[in-house]
This record gives structure tokens, C-alpha cells and sequence, in this order.
């Protein structure tokens, strides 16, 4: 099988890496691709890895590039190509797909059409509001009081949410939104979900958890995600099972009712609050850093899962099989992220990072010269696996403090209270 993974970010570096452990794919080709992704292109006997040069918003490229290529399988990976709806002219050219068509992906590109999917289909979640003024948003925020979240409606790589008690800050943030969702804030400990869907059968993923503020203890600005582990000691038993049947299948139902399939990667953030489970929110794709997590952990070979959810044929896999081990992903960001991360500082020591066995995912990387250098906010996702969080820790941390990068943030409490014992529900 010859695979597409369109995307150039720390997910699709960890894609490409599990897509090249599956015996049954020949070609993996990331396009554009980062750094990392093309470091990998000697590592499998056998296998062409590599990238290929593609303006992503140029949906008729990227379709000749699959043609060129023979693909049998693109796998989009970021929401911006996949709101847009790169899914489809692909699924035209009779090329199959893991990624959902423009119209399912609204439910992460508009959180308003999100909730009405969730509301018709009984899933739990958060009361909100809707605002299209700042009138309307004051009017919200003072309904619910302190702590505030603002959440803009449409995308904002992952950025576009803020949760505070500053009133003003609450209002400032709603008058930079065209549309604007004014939420309940929702207490307890933060699950990460992911599904695999053929717009019928939903096949869970184990749950992970990340890490959204900048600093320990949850400080600072929200980010894109500082960082997760899988799997979660302290998780009920039988969640897996209650997110499915109370979240994940009715969505997937009420997408098909509504004549819009969701074929792809569901992702559910989920709060596990005193009242019960609720949904904060849902992606419409790999979420990123749960991904970079999760996936040195599977043991099913993921072209074949992912092939099945593309071609309507995922009732006839098995589960999905786990190594009995733990994960966590660290995130390495840049100076002054997020609000103007600094670009062009030289990366060093990731080889000997990755002596031990860790992964180094790229994430906002480039070369310059003969050095890799910083081109985005979240630059590397470290990942480390071991018997337990403790000894995944150790290993992750361990890699963390190889690498050098002038100015660079990384939390040092990635999954610790979990390893700890101190997270209940």
C-alpha cells in the first residue's frame, strides 16, 4: 500500500513513523513534510519515506501529487486543509481518504454547528452561548460569572480559548471573535479521545491526557497542547465504553443522519465534571501532542485500520491492540511562544537524545545551511515510553535535557501528578 500523509507538523512525523512499522505499506510520502520526516527516508529495508514539496490550500496539486504518486491511501492530518476540504476532490479522483469531507468537518471548524450536532444527537456537554456582539457577550459572561471561557467559534490552531477570572480579559477576547461561544466552565480532570470511523462503526483509541497552558501547574496562556501521556491510572473503568456509547457512536449517527458522513478521526476532549461526562469540545482530526503519545504505543499495524475507516470496511477489524506499557510526549517551544514565537534558532542534541530509544518529533523545524533550526511555536515533541508514567518521565525528561535551543519552554509536570496518584474523579 503507497501512503499520502499530507501535513508537515509533529503529528504527521508521528504518522509517517507508525505508517512505516506496518509491514503492508510500501511508500509512506509526507508532503510538504518537516525536517524529521525526511531524516527518516533510510530507516526501513524495503520502504520509500520521504516528502514532497505541496501548497496544501492548492487542492488540485495535492490531487495530481496522489496520481503521480499511485496513492492508495492520503491521510490528512491537520483541521485547516480539512475544514477547507481538501477530503473532497480527493474522494472524487477515486483516491481514498482517512479525513472527513468538508461539510462533517465543521464540527471542529464551527463549535456553534458542534453543539447543535451534539444537542439533536443527546450528547452531553457544557450550556452555552452563541454571540455575534460584544453586547451579547457581556451579557453571557455575566450569566455564568467566574471562571470565564470564551471560546471563538471558528478555528484558531488551538489558540483561540480563553479561561479566566479577569472579566476584561474575557470581554477582550470576545470582541476579537466574529462569532463567539460564552460556556459554563466545566470542573474535574480533561480526557483526550480518539476514534476511528467509517461514519458507521467507531473504533476507540485508548484515552490520553494533554496539557494546554504554557506552565506548570496549568499557568499562562493556552497553547496548541505542552504535552500528554497515555495511558490514564486514574480513569474510571469501563470509560472507554461510556465516552462511545454516550458521545462517540451518536455523533458519528447524527452526522450520517443529517446526510454528512463523518469518515476519519473523531477527537473528543471530554471533562469527567461532578455532574458526569462532558464534551468540551471535538477535532476533527489526530490531535496534537496525544498523537505523538499514543502512537509508539499501538501494536495494530495502523495503514491497514486506517485503509479500512477510508473504504467503509471498519466493522471487519479487530479492536485495536496496545502495548501493557506507558507514554508521555513533552513539548519543546519556542522562545516567546505563543504569542510571537522566535524562528531561527539552532536545534542541537537530538541524536543524543534519541540514543535511548526516545522519539523526537518535528514540529516546527527547517534547515538552514547545514543546521536545523526553529520555524514555529511548538518545535519538537519529545516521546518516551516505559512501564509506567514514573519511568516514561524519567526517559522523556532525560531527552528533554539534551536538546538545546536558545530561549526554549517545556513544562517539567507532564503526567506527574497522574504518576503521583493525585488526579480522582
Amino acid at each position: 500500500m503507497k501512503v499520502l500523509v499530507i501535513g508537515s507538523g509533529g503529528r504527521e512525523h508521528a504518522l509517517v513513523w507508525a505508517l512505516g512499522q506496518d509491514p503492508a505499506v510500501e511508500q509512506v510520502v509526507a508532503a510538504p513534510g518537516n525536517p524529521g520526516i525526511a531524516a527518516l527516508r533510510p530507516a526501513y529495508d524495503g520502504q520509500t519515506v520521504g516528502c514532497r514539496p505541496v501548497d496544501i490550500a492548492d487542492h488540485d496539486a495535492v490531487v495530481a501529487l496522489a496520481q503521480e504518486l499511485g496513492t492508495d491511501l492520503v491521510v490528512v492530518g491537520p483541521e485547516v486543509p480539512l475544514v477547507a476540504g481538501l477530503a473532497d476532490p480527493l474522494r472524487a479522483a477515486g483516491i481514498a481518504v482517512f479525513g472527513p469531507s468538508k461539510e462533517a468537518a465543521q464540527i471542529e471548524g464551527s463549535k456553534a454547528f458542534a453543539k447543535d450536532v451534539m444537542a439533536a444527537a443527546s450528547v452531553p456537554t457544557g450550556r452555552a452561548y452563541i454571540c455575534t456582539t460584544p453586547e451579547q457577550a457581556a451579557e453571557a459572561i455575566d450569566a455564568f460569572g467566574p471562571p470565564y471561557v470564551v471560546k471563538d467559534d471558528a478555528l484558531a490552531a488551538g489558540k483561540g480559548v480563553v479561561v479566566t477570572a479577569d472579566r476584561e480579559e474575557a470581554l477582550a477576547h470576545a470582541a476579537e471573535c466574529e462569532q463567539v461561544l460564552i460556556e459554563e466552565y466545566l470542573d474535574g480532570p480533561e480526557v483526550s479521545l480518539f476514534a476511528i470511523t467509517d461514519g458507521t462503526t467507531v473504533l476507540p483509541m485508548q484515552p490520553a491526557q494533554d496539557f494546554k497552558r504554557l506552565g506548570d501547574d496549568d499557568q499562562g496562556p493556552n497553547t496548541g497542547g505542552m504535552g500528554a501521556y497515555t495511558p490514564l491510572p486514574w480513569a474510571p473503568d469501563k470509560l472507554v465504553e461510556e465516552i462511545t456509547e454516550k458521545v462517540l457512536q451518536p455523533t458519528v449517527d447524527e452526522l450520517r443522519r443529517r446526510g454528512t458522513p463523518f469518515s476519519g478521526l473523531l477527537y473528543a476532549g471530554l471533562a469527567l465534571t461532578s455532574r458526569g461526562l462532558r464534551v468540551i469540545e471535538f477535532n476533527c482530526r489526530f490531535g496534537d501532542p496525544e498523537t505523538q503519545a499514543l502512537l509508539p504505543l499501538l501494536k495494530t499495524p495502523l495503514g491497514g485500520v486506517l485503509y479500512a475507516a477510508a473504504t467503509g470496511k471498519l466493522a471487519d477489524a479487530e479492536p485495536l491492540s496496545w502495548k501493557n506499557a506507558a507514554s508521555v510526549a513533552v513539548v519543546v517551544a519556542a522562545k516567546k511562544y505563543p504569542a510571537k514565537p522566535r524562528s531561527g534558532d539552532v536545534i542541537t542534541g537530538i541524536e543524543q537524545a534519541e540514543a535511548g530509544g526516545v522519539r523526537v518529533f518535528h514540529a516546527g523545524t527547517a534547515v538552514d545551511g547545514d543546521d536545523l533550526v526553529t520555524a514555529g511555536g511548538r518545535v519538537l515533541a519529545v516521546s518516551a515510553t516505559g512501564k509506567n508514567l514514573d519511568e516514561a518521565r524519567q526517559h522523556a525528561y532525560s531527552a528533554v535535557g539534551q536538546i538545546r535551543i536558545k530561549g526554549s519552554q517545556h513544562r517539567t509536570d507532564i503526567a506527574l501528578k497522574a504518576a503521583r496518584g493525585e488526579i480522582t474523579v
